[in-house]
């Protein structure tokens, strides 16, 4: 599958994955940054969001499958690969599934192990968001508030709608959210069975509950060679909480 992408400098190339109804530009800032560092940054739209196709099949060994073609098209040579949540368990289940293409991989705030469905209030109120009705970003907003009271949340999801045919005045979310809507389970999915020993960075964020302390021994066995990283008073989203200090993390890593 063809991925819409953003470029960004020149040098060694760094692939940025972003998680769960996120879009390749919600990483600009720091991709920009990054590429001030000699780096070729590429912010990938996964399949089903933002700009890339939308296909009815949707999981991890295809998303991984996306990622060796994205890196095969562009004949990138020994990648860095970061993925935020979503885009981190793509980058694990790539990483296990293509060795030795990666020459380190960052993974930030999500483990390998399963995790129990969590999407099922920020999916209802996005469902019930009916664009045959809803014809400003204000009206949509106001159906989230039913749902929704962080206002962060609220301000990514929003940040999805665009104009499908401004002609007839008609809007829709950018990402695929029928087949997300079916297929949420296979967000949570652990990783299968493998080792790597790819040089990992683990970035989590002190208030989030994604990466606790047992999750760090499953990290061992399938990664050996880690190092942890927690960003402080930084919750799931610490690349838009802390940037400066998710930065610096990344940086003296790849460094």
């Amino acid at each position: 599958m063809k991925l819409a992408y953003r470029e960004f400098g020149a040098g060694k190339p760094l692939i940025i994955l972003h998680g769960l109804f996120g879009q390749s530009d919600n990483w600009n800032s720091l991709a920009k940054a990054f590429s001030e560092k000699g780096m070729h940054v590429f912010t990938i739209d996964q399949r089903n969001h933002g700009l890339s196709p939308h296909s009815n099949v949707w999981n991890y060994d295809v998303m991984a499958d996306d990622l060796k073609e994205f890196i095969d098209e562009h004949q990138l040579k020994d990648p860095i690969l970061l993925g935020h949540s979503m885009g981190g368990k793509t980058v694990m289940f790539f990483e296990l599934k293509f060795p030795a293409i990666a020459s380190k991989i960052i993974i930030a705030d999500i483990s390998p192990r399963y995790y129990e469905p969590h999407h099922a209030e920020v999916l209802e109120a996005l469902n019930a968001v009916d664009f045959n009705i809803v014809k400003t970003r204000k009206e949509a907003e106001a159906i989230l508030n039913n749902y929704i009271s962080d206002f962060g949340t609220k301000q990514f999801l929003l940040k999805n709608i665009y104009w499908k045919d401004a002609t007839n005045n008609i809007m829709d979310w950018r990402f695929n959210l029928k087949i997300i809507s079916a297929n949420i389970n296979n967000v949570g999915v652990a990783l299968p069975e493998g080792k790597s020993a790819v040089s990992t960075l683990v970035v989590r964020g002190e208030k989030s509950n994604y990466v606790n302390e047992s999750d760090l021994i499953d990290f061992k066995n399938y990664f050996p060679n880690i190092t942890l990283k927690t960003i402080l008073d930084a919750n799931h989203w610490i690349h838009a909480e802390k940037p400066k200090e998710f930065f610096d993390v990344v940086i003296e890593f790849v460094s």
